[in-house]
């Protein structure tokens, strides 16, 4: 089954690079990456174009002009120029671990989408901290300091995924879908504008168009670099939009991948 990665990032190069890194050293290759650019500047294109024939994958870079914090809209971009089956959504500041791919692959599900698990390297790790601090047995990391969430590097064989509809955890730097189903419910709604909740409106449409929730405590880690929080002006906006889906009886947006120009 063909995979297509997809980096959302924004002016973080240096954290950038270091994902592609991740993403080069993995287990399992994916069938290609993508990364999707919400209006960077030519520091971002030059660290792309820099590593791009080094890549064991195909790496494309799609773009968007800088209007703001427009993530919605540049995944649907992203998205629609993916050619994979199914599509795993990895922000450009969250290093995989090096079975990022294999896990995802295996715990995809007809009838789910998957949440992955994020581990927190905190400000005073996070500049040195490379796919090689993961190492290949990612065990050794719950010694490390300045690592938060270490509780998901531990490996427990045979621990079964679990399957809910809850909305509490939802978060898109680390999400696998089925192409088709994200088409379904018409991508991500971009109406957010700004930080905050677009993910969980996309789960709560996922949830009316009958499917569950899937994740696993210890798989499809990747581990979260820090970074200063997001303005979030615009969330008060966004928690309407959130609360206007819950009410819906609509799993599709009107302001998604089809009208994407």
């Amino acid at each position: 089954m063909m995979l297509s990665v997809i980096v959302t990032t924004y002016n973080r190069p240096d954290a950038l690079r270091k994902v592609l890194k991740g993403l080069m050293h993995q287990l399992l290759m994916p069938d290609e990456v993508i990364i999707a650019d919400d209006g960077s500047t030519e520091e971002t294109r030059m660290a792309v174009s820099g590593i791009q024939d080094a890549c064991p994958f195909p790496l494309r870079h799609v773009r968007q002009e800088d209007r703001g914090f427009r993530l919605a809209r540049i995944r649907n971009k992203a998205i629609r120029a993916a050619g994979g089956r199914y599509i795993v959504m990895l922000d450009g500041d969250c290093i995989p671990d090096s079975r990022f791919v294999q896990d995802h692959l295996a715990l995809a599900e007809e009838g789910c989408f998957f949440q992955g698990k994020r581990v927190l390297v905190q400000q005073r790790a996070a500049e040195a901290f490379t796919h090689h601090s993961i190492g290949r047995y990612r065990i050794r990391n719950l010694f490390t300091r300045g690592i938060e969430n270490r509780h998901h590097l531990i490996a427990v064989p045979f621990f079964p995924a679990l399957r809910s509809t809850r909305l509490s955890g939802i978060r898109g730097c680390n999400m696998g879908f089925f192409r088709k189903d994200i088409f379904k419910v018409n991508g991500y709604n971009e109406d957010f504008i700004g930080w905050g909740r677009e993910d969980s409106e996309l789960a709560v449409r996922f949830y009316k168009a009958g499917m569950r929730r899937k994740e696993h405590p210890f798989k499809a880690i990747c581990y979260h670099l820090w970074h200063p929080e997001q303005h979030r002006e615009r969330l008060t906006v966004n928690d309407a939009l959130l609360e206007k889906a819950l009410h819906s009886h609509s799993h599709t947006c009107t302001n998604g991948l089809m009208q994407l120009r």
